[in-house]
């Protein structure tokens, strides 16, 4: 018994230790990559709200 539950907590660390950085790793790419969406998303806004506007 006591060793099927140090497997299990064990497995459960194993898959945290896996789940955490790639989780870490998307913040940092969102956090990287926002701004750029950000100022490129603002661009094609304003260039819309410019076409509507001369029509």
């Amino acid at each position: 018994l006591g060793i099927g539950l140090l497997q299990a907590l064990t497995q459960i660390q194993e898959q945290t230790l896996v789940f955490v950085p790639k989780i870490v790793a998307v913040f940092v790419v969102l956090l990287i990559f926002l701004p750029f969406a950000g100022s490129a998303l603002g661009s094609l806004m304003t260039d819309i709200a410019a076409r509507i506007a001369a029509y």
